[in-house]
């Protein structure tokens, strides 16, 4: 039977900041960047409001500076070596992200099956925004049934890994889920938590909750407690 890994990527893959932020590093306004992830942090602005506005801030965007952005961006330890596995296993791995498709898109180089995020027009950026093809929260949880039900997995065979309030709606879905350096919006919601910079411990927790209850019980007891090193059977050694 397969498992679908589902990871969130500003905060989660992105250790600390977000592809937006990168990019704002790379063309200059960081604090224009700054100024509008805090309203949507607050609720003073939606996920829409928030991409609509980025999408007129960088008017003319070239694949350039977000090739830079991308390539200097703090990303969490051991992510080839957990996509790695998930292949070698036969699961599927898909990060699902409300951030702009032209960043996230490049992640499938490091050995993602999918990326599902918001779409922007292609670059050079001049083309309307259609809103249509936005992410919010909850499209996270259709995206992931559609997926469950497209290669035919079980909504107990999903693991999901994110940190912030964008991932609370699947993680009230799913069994089966990690906080990853996670914020307030995740306690009490997720199954287990973990801290660290290394993916292949998270990886590991997430596959402790799949075992037969006796032993998932015993590693989601050793994470609320701190533990977060890797299950013996996992196959995935931590990253040196």
């Amino acid at each position: 039977m397969g498992i679908l890994h589902v990871f969130d990527m500003d905060g989660t893959l992105l250790r600390g900041t977000t592809a937006s932020l990168q990019v704002a590093r790379q063309l200059g306004n960081v604090a224009e960047l700054i100024a509008l992830e805090t309203q949507f942090s607050t609720g003073e602005i939606d996920a829409i409001g928030y991409a609509a506005t980025v999408h007129a801030l960088w008017q003319g965007l070239t694949a350039e500076p977000v090739a830079a952005a991308f390539a200097a961006s703090p990303w969490v330890g051991g992510i080839d070596e957990v996509c790695a596995d998930i292949r070698r296993r036969g699961e599927r791995s898909v990060v699902i992200t409300l951030s702009p498709d032209f960043f996230a898109t490049l992640l499938l180089e490091r050995g993602f099956d999918e990326v599902v995020a918001s779409r922007f027009p292609p670059l050079p950026s001049t083309a309307p925004l259609d809103p249509s093809g936005l992410l919010a929260p909850a499209d996270k949880v259709t995206v992931v049934d559609e997926l469950l039900a497209r290669y035919g997995i079980p909504r107990s065979r999903c693991v999901a890994y994110g940190d912030s309030m964008s991932d609370a709606p699947l993680f009230r879905h799913l069994d089966a889920t990690v906080a990853v350096n996670a914020d307030h919006h995740l306690i009490g919601i997720a199954a287990a938590s973990y801290q660290g910079d290394d993916l292949t411990e998270a990886y590991a927790l997430g596959r402790s909750l799949l075992l037969p209850r006796p032993r998932a019980a015993e590693a989601g007891a050793d994470s609320r407690a701190g533990a977060a090193g890797p299950d013996s059977g996992t196959g995935v050694l931590p990253a040196g």
